[in-house]
Parts: C-alpha cells; structure tokens; sequence
C-alpha cells in the first residue's frame, strides 16, 4: 500500500470512528427530546423528520455548559448562559415593538455578539431572520427589504447612511431598531422615531416562551447576487438543517475548539459551518468583525484559535502576504477550505503548520455537501458519501460526462419539491429543481478513480475557440504569478459570435508587471483559446462581505481606453 492510500484508510478508519460517536451523541440527544424514534424513521433517506431552531439549540446548552465560553469577540467573552440571557431579552424587545410569530426581521448588522442577540431573539417568539449583506446599498438594498416582506428591521448605526437613502422606499417596514452598542457607531446621530437596541439591556431576561409553528419561515438566506438578483433560500422551522450540521460538526469538531470566523455571519459559511458547528459541539466562537489579512494570524494566535474557514480567496491572499518566521506558530489543527487551489495546498499547510480540508456545498444546494477531510487527493474536493444519494454529471444536453470532462453536478432529489424552496420565485426554484434532479450551477469533473474536482460556475463559462473556458481554472493559472494577488477572469462582447474573455488584476502591494509580461507567463501554462485577450490594472475590486468580486460590476465597466488588448500588441 503506497504512502498516500495507507493516509487515506487510515483517515477513513479515524472518521469512521467520529461518526460512531456523534451518532451516539445525537441518539442520546434525541432520546432526551423525544424525538428519537420520529428522526430514526427519516435518517435512512437523509431526512431530519422533526428539526430545531439555533435557538432551540442555544437554550439547550445554556441548560448544560452555562458557564462555557461561546463567542470571543474582541475583549469580550460571553458565555452560553450570558448569550441566551441577551438573545431573551432581545426577544422581549422585539416582543414590546409588536413583533411576534410569522413576522419577518432583516439584520442589516456587521459582524459583533448583538447580531447573534437579534438572530436568536428573533427565533424565540416565532419570527423568520433575514440577514442582509452589510455591504448592500442603493437598489439592492431596497431590494432584499422589500422582497422579503420583512416589517422589522435591525441595523448598525454605522450603516444608517446607505438604508436612510431607501427608507422612503419601503412601506412594508414598521420598525427600525438601531444597534448603538459598537464602538464604530459612538457618536453617530438616531434618527427620531427609530428603537435602540441598548433597550434590550433593561428588559427581562427571562425566555418569553412564546415558540413557533414549525411550518413558518426561519430564516431566509439571500445569494449573493454576484451574477443577478440576489434569490432568497427559505428555511423553515420544520427545515432548519440544525439537526444535519450538529451530525457533521462531530466529525470536524471538539467540546475544547475554539474556532475562528472573520467571514460576515450572514453568510451561510459562518453561520452554518462556524456557530452551528461550535453550538452543536458545545466548543467556543472566535468572531473578528472583517476579514483582514494582515491581521489574520494576529487574531488567529490571540484566541488561541484551533480551527477556521477559508473562501474564495482567502488562501491565495494570505500566501501573498509576506512570510514572517512565526508564521506556523499557532494552534489551528485545520482549515476548512473551499476552493483551495491546488498548487498552493501543501505549501499553506507546510508554511502555516495546518491541515487543509477541502469541501464543497452551497446556501441553495439542498443540504448536500461533499468533503476531502484527508480522504482524497489534492485539488479533490472528495466523493459524494452514499448518504447523499444519486449524483451525475451531465452536459448541456444532460448526457453523462465522461471522466475529466467537465458536467454540471446535479443530485437526485425525487417527487418532493421541499429539498429546496427560492422566496416568491417559484420560476427560479423550477429552474433549480428538474424531473426529480437539483441542478447545483457548478462544473465538476471526476476522475478515472471517482474522485470529484472543481472546475467553476456553470454562469462562469465562456466560449471561445469552438471550447468552454473555465473562469476559475483561468484564474487560478494567473494567480500562480508572484506579482498577483487577485484576479477577475469573465467574458466581454466579441466582433464575432463567440466571448472575448478578460482579465483584470490587482497587483501585490510593491510589486511591477506589463501586462504583455503576464500574457507571456500564460503562453505555456494554458490552451491558446483560454489566455485573456484584454488585461486590465486595477487598485481595487468591487467585492461582496464574503471576498467574492462582484463579476457583473466588471462586466458593465468593460473594455477601458487602459485596457491592453493582446491582439494589437
């Protein structure tokens, strides 16, 4: 048995393990809420038959670990018992503005405990929570407020410019609750009429009890809208996925982990994998307000942090930093990645001291996730667990691809439509749901072994020479020029029937490069039709909280008099 596959059984034998424990720890949960023999009966067909809210989950181990640190924020520290006390009397507050069960709250909240105070108070009486992006402004902000019905509305008072811009707007809202708490919002003027959220501080503490009908909305998440209208994922009570992700935290997640998140909380990567995960394991959150690379391993070493997230780019973006002689001296047993390139896997584990486990799964992908914890090779994202049920992947005609062809990856859902469910946009959830198959929008290719590997957005192909390109392959060869640190690769208008594909590029601090140069780098590292026919500088990237550059925001801008055009060169 060579070197890697003896890693892999023995990783297999280790997670096997993992699962056998957490199963025990959900069947004794579950006996405890009575709910065993009901969630029995579904887990065969990868159901959860009677789900709970997070704050259902909260009161839980509020009961149990009172006094066990959950969030690190800062200099903060607040306990399960101290986060369940605040989110009741958020709750209360909410109560007293006339909220209640089926009304709906957007948090319009940066990154701080008093987002967790709203999200689970809200849950406590009944309500549904949707988190807004904190970087929204203009139309799509009005957008998300209105389309989602909410009446009540809690925001930054650092963030009062842009919703003032659309109060006038929005007549669906009833409430608007300032959070006056941050010190980035000291000083900052309240409009009159308008609640705060320090009010909470002198109301009851006690749990209001009021509960929830299981089939009213939760939570709806917003996609980011990068390539569109944003879409809204509802998740009802019935439906939460607490259940599921408390199943795969055990495989991840210790009672003593500290897990660090810089990633925006209303953004499912940080909601559902970091407090979902350290809620259900009972382990500890270490929330920064933003991401920030310079001060990323700073933060990581503060908090004595074990383990994190990684997205979009935040692999490459920390490789760029310059290397400093502590950089492997930390705590953090491993990285949950997404889309970790994979020329740069070893040497981030070798340079930080780290693991890197690779995953996929998606706010709208139906709960299905697929995970490289060390039981795959490099690059691979892994093989979908027999748990996940039928998977293809399938070409624009919806043939079967062969291996190292890239396909959509679609997953086999049957008759029910409730895998999935797009707010008042039946036409989008049609779309996403086919004959009994939940197309996932990303390109995927296997191997001769089964192993899966991502190629990118099926909305990110181009055409161009008779052939597809991949945005992400394409950036990802760009990317492996020291002088990068990010790059856009999308498609632009062709005299001809086909795309011109377009680069643009932000450079690493200090760093030169002629864009001639950077085409010239390409020439033996990618197939003629994929090297970019138009390189563009830029000082900065139009970007959503979560690091993904905002592709359509390029698109509109275009080909620019600075532009360097390959072909008249």
């Amino acid at each position: 048995m060579d070197t890697l596959a003896y890693r892999q059984t023995l990783r297999k034998l280790i997670i096997a393990r993992d699962v056998a424990l957490t199963m025990a720890r959900f069947m004794r949960e579950e006996r405890r809420r009575g709910t065993l023999w009901t969630n029995l009966k579904g887990l065969p067909k990868g159901t959860i038959n009677r789900d709970m809210s997070w704050a259902e989950l909260l009161e839980e181990r509020a009961d149990q670990v009172p006094e066990k640190t959950f969030l690190l924020y800062n200099d903060e520290r607040i306990t399960y018992r101290q986060m369940d006390i605040n989110a009741n009397r958020t709750a209360n507050l909410l109560l007293k503005l006339g909220g209640g069960k089926g009304k709906g709250l957007g948090i319009f909240v940066k990154n701080s405990p008093r987002y967790l105070d709203v999200f689970f108070g809200a849950q406590k009486i009944g309500m549904y929570a949707v988190p807004l992006n904190a970087e929204l402004k203009g139309d799509g902000l009005r957008y998300v407020i209105d389309h989602s019905d909410i009446e009540y509305l809690a925001l930054d008072a650092e963030l009062l410019e842009p919703f003032l811009a659309v109060k006038d707007t929005l007549p669906k809202l009833k409430q608007v609750i300032v959070n006056d708490c941050e010190p980035e919002g000291q000083g900052i003027a309240i409009p009159e009429g308008m609640s705060r959220l320090s009010e909470s501080h002198t109301l009851s503490s006690a749990n209001p009890g009021i509960g929830y009908n299981p089939q009213d909305i939760c939570l709806i998440m917003y996609t980011s809208g990068t390539t569109g209208r944003a879409k809204g994922v509802v998740y009802r009570y019935s439906c939460t996925n607490v259940k599921k992700l408390g199943l795969l935290s055990g495989v991840f997640i210790k009672q003593d982990d500290i897990y660090f998140t810089p990633l925006p909380l209303f953004h499912a990567n940080a909601m559902f994998l970091t407090i979902t995960f350290s809620l259900a394991a009972k382990a500890t959150v270490a929330l920064s307000r933003k991401f920030s690379a310079s001060r990323f391993w700073d933060e990581i070493r503060r908090h004595n942090a074990t383990v994190f997230n990684a997205i979009g780019s935040m692999v490459p973006i920390l490789m760029k930093q310059p290397p400093r002689p502590d950089d492997s001296h930390n705590q953090v047993r491993y990285v949950l990645s997404a889309a970790c390139p994979a020329d740069m896997w070893e040497d981030f584990e070798k340079r930080f001291g780290l693991t890197v486990y690779e995953g996929y799964g998606a706010v709208d992908g139906g709960g299905k996730v697929i995970m490289n914890i060390g039981t795959a090779p490099v690059g691979s994202i892994g093989k979908p667990s027999k748990g996940i049920g039928k998977y293809r992947l399938v070409d624009e005609q919806g043939r079967d691809v062969p291996p190292g062809v890239p396909g959509e990856l679609i997953f086999k859902v049957g008759s029910s439509k409730g895998s999935l469910e797009y707010y008042k946009n039946e036409t989008a959830t049609n779309d996403k749901l086919k004959d009994g198959w939940l197309y996932t929008g990303d390109l995927i290719r296997a191997d001769e072994r089964g192993y899966l590997y991502f190629v990118g957005r099926n909305t990110e192909s181009m055409r161009k020479g008779g052939e597809n390109v991949s945005a992400y392959e394409v950036e990802h060869v760009i990317m492996d020029h020291p002088a990068v640190e990010e790059v856009a690769v999308y498609a632009v208008p062709s005299e001809l029937a086909e795309d011109e594909i377009m680069a643009s590029v932000k450079l690493v601090e200090g760093m030169r490069l002629e864009p001639s140069e950077l085409v010239a780098f390409l020439k033996d590292k990618l197939a003629r039709f994929a090297i970019p026919r138009y390189v563009r500088f830029v000082d900065e990237f139009p970007m959503t909280s979560t690091h993904r550059i905002m592709k359509k925001e390029l698109e509109k801008i275009g080909v620019t008099p600075d532009t360097y055009d390959a072909q008249k060169a």
